[in-house]
């Protein structure tokens, strides 16, 4: 699905596995594959899905949606991810990250955090599929979902969700800041050049992106062309 600040206007792929496909050849080095559905019941059919995109994915596997018990991340991990993304249910129980850390490790753990600006023009953190604004400051709930076990932070801007200006970079940067696990920046890319903002001056770890990897032919071997270009150290294509 394609979204602009978490709204879906429209239908990328039919079948994910097309996605999945054209990925694998132009080298990825990580998949995230999130069940957007609002729709709690169709959790089940997300299994199946990513039962058979784990089948034709030959790198780390990230998978996440309405992961809000010790059985249904298990039952992601035996059809095919390598790590659980979780929002918003651990939200609501933050201990539930020290259950799932504690049962699978920390490296499985990706803390999913969906930040919008406030009235007051603070960075909140928003759950419920950015639908709902809470209270908490993004950078106070990165360092707790460390404190609890979370491996990694998967941080996506929903202001800049689809606008095609780069990565909210203030806003990364202040979590990189203050943590010391990986935090994987997502949201607004538009050109490759953003990309390398995310990690140059953001500080991210790793760099995340949606569209424009779905609408770009051969997106995969570009981009990293560019940031090894510009002088940044990845795997070589």
């Amino acid at each position: 699905m394609q979204s602009i600040k978490f709204k879906h206007t429209n239908v990328i792929h039919y079948d994910p596995i097309h996605a999945i496909n054209s990925f694998n050849r132009w080298a990825v080095d990580e998949m995230v594959i999130l069940n957007v559905s609002r729709d709690e019941s169709l959790k089940d059919t997300f299994v199946k899905t990513l039962n058979r995109i784990s089948t034709e994915c030959f790198v780390p596997l990230a998978a996440g949606g309405w992961i809000n018990d010790l059985e249904y991340g298990r039952t992601l991990l035996l059809n095919g991810a390598d790590k659980l993304v979780i929002n918003t249910y651990p939200f609501v129980n933050p201990a539930f990250i020290s259950t799932l850390a504690q049962r699978f490790g920390n490296q499985c753990i990706v803390v999913s955090v969906d930040s919008r600006l406030n009235e007051t023009g603070e960075e909140v953190v928003a759950i419920d599929r950015g639908r709902q604004m809470t209270n908490m400051r993004t950078v106070e709930w990165a360092r707790k979902a460390e404190s609890l076990g979370a491996g990694e932070l998967f941080i996506n801007s929903l202001d800049y969700d689809g606008n095609r200006k780069g990565y909210n970079i203030s806003l990364i940067r202040s979590i990189t800041e203050a943590v010391s696990i990986p935090v994987i920046a997502m949201g607004g890319v538009f050109t490759w050049k953003h990309l390398a903002e995310g990690i140059i001056d953001a500080k991210a770890d790793a760099v995340a992106a949606a569209n424009i990897f779905h609408y770009t032919e051969q997106s995969i071997k570009k981009a990293k062309r560019y940031l090894l270009d510009v002088g940044l150290n990845f795997r070589k294509l």
